[in-house]
């Protein structure tokens, strides 16, 4: 047979029979009611310990599956493998966060007709997108006796939502002649929580000076317990109400809020359970915070992930240096990348843009305007992990975000080369990113998985 000089990037659909279809419909099921789920990276987190725990993993890190959450935001996970740990480890990391709408530390404001919540956003938003459509709010409220309140209200049936009011064409016509950024301001994205005032109790009583805001605050105390000074040290998110959805006539992609970067969260702890014990001792670590920088106690700019290996490393093999598991870790950082857009094509390089349904996309490097701010993966890695794929017959492709000087970003890859990890990105392409309700497609969700999986097996 003669060998094929060129290059083309293979659609998973094509090569997917009718048994394939089904089981990429049966994974986009399990992972709608995922994403529907888990729109926080507490919730995300959670679900990640309650899976491992029933696959018997624990935090007694003598044991040969282990686990260890960092406040609710983060957790590592690790499971031994054939080969010693002096010979690294499978890692895929992910990030659990995602762009949303935070309440200001003081949220309650009344204004004419209705109490509403003030808000700061969280990552990169296009904030018009979150006007005018139903939002559930999601979060902890800690009580002045120390209990705490788990909130998640609007995602139920006869559950209320809120909204932010978007301006009426009738008196937009200044709004339509600004600037994107100039006209939808971050100060003006208050939520809706309440319309009626609370009346005097009796006619020599005075109504209170804002009826509104205290009609909310007995609603708020009455039903939850809670005051406006729990709300200070509350941490409460807006997020798009209601559930993921199969899009189109054909059930082939999958819509829905926080696919960046819960999809990769996902498919690498399916992996992580479905994967033999063949290779490399494999780790999965999902961080917070990495849509603001990724600093903080939970963010990849941590030493959590440091001390986690510190640590499997003195239970695992004694006297070996924890520097030697790291420098000898390979890694993938597990995030999306950007699809090309059918209708805003000219904003991509096509030849070097990801496409849906092609598979699970290689970000060589990150960075933009010169790749600054990149971690760039070694040719051998790279090379190493085709030929793996290529072996097992796994669709993917390559791609960077955007053309040269116009797109960019970052990933936590750079935070894993730090520890001189063979590093690269690896996910699937979304389309919409960042926005409330993003599309990914069900043939790249089942071979990120597939992929996700070869990689921690094998001992590239």
């Amino acid at each position: 047979m003669e060998k094929t000089l060129t290059y083309k990037p293979r659609n998973a659909w094509e090569d997917a029979d009718a048994k394939t279809r089904n089981q990429m419909e049966s994974l986009a099921l399990r992972y709608m009611d995922f994403i529907t789920r888990c729109k926080t990276e507490r919730e995300t987190v959670e679900y990640v310990r309650e899976r491992l725990t029933a696959q018997g993993y624990g935090e007694d890190f003598s044991g040969d599956r282990v686990m260890r959450p960092m406040r609710g935001k983060a957790i590592f996970a690790a499971r031994r493998g054939t080969l010693p740990l002096d010979q690294g480890l499978a890692l895929v990391a992910a990030h659990a966060d995602t762009p949303r709408l935070d309440f200001k530390q003081r949220p309650l404001i009344e204004q004419p007709g209705v109490a509403q919540a003030k808000t700061h956003y969280y990552g990169g938003i296009r904030k018009y997108q979150w006007l005018a459509r139903p939002l559930a709010l999601h979060g902890v409220v800690i009580r002045a006796d120390g209990s705490t309140l788990e909130v998640t209200i609007g995602e139920k049936p006869g559950e209320p939502v809120f909204c932010i009011a978007d301006l009426l064409p009738h008196l937009a016509q200044k709004q339509v002649t600004q600037t994107v950024s100039d006209a939808f301001e971050g100060e003006k994205l208050n939520i809706i929580l309440g319309h009626s005032p609370k009346a005097a109790k009796s006619k020599k009583d005075e109504a209170p000076k804002e009826p509104i805001k205290a009609q909310l605050l007995e609603i708020l105390n009455k039903k939850y317990g809670i005051t406006e000074e729990d709300l200070i040290t509350a941490e409460l998110q807006a997020v798009p109400a209601g559930p993921a959805r199969f899009v189109g006539f054909d059930k082939a992609l999958v819509g829905g809020y926080g696919q960046d970067d819960r999809i990769c969260v996902f498919a690498a702890l399916e992996a992580l359970l479905e994967a033999e014990a063949t290779g490399r001792s494999m780790a999965v670590m999902f961080w917070d915070k990495e849509e603001i920088g990724s600093d903080g106690a939970t963010g990849a700019a941590s030493r959590f992930l440091q001390y986690c290996i510190e640590d499997l490393t003195q239970a695992w093999a004694p006297g070996l240096s924890a520097s030697r598991v790291f420098m000898e870790t390979r890694a993938l950082s597990a995030d999306v990348q950007a699809a090309l857009d059918p209708d805003f094509q000219e904003v991509h390089e096509k030849q070097n843009a990801a496409q849906m349904g092609y598979g699970p996309c290689f970000s060589k490097f990150t960075g933009s305007r010169g790749k600054y701010g990149a971690s760039e993966a070694d040719a051998e890695f790279f090379g190493a992990l085709r030929n793996l794929f290529n072996s097992k017959n796994i669709p993917w492709q390559a791609a960077e975000l955007g053309r040269v000087d116009h797109g960019g970003g970052g990933t936590v890859a750079l935070f894993l080369a730090a520890y001189g990890m063979h590093v690269i990105d690896l996910g699937p392409a979304v389309l919409s990113m960042h926005s409330p309700f993003e599309l990914a497609s069900c043939a790249d969700l089942h071979t990120t998985v597939q992929a996700y999986r070869a990689f921690l097996e094998s001992s590239i």
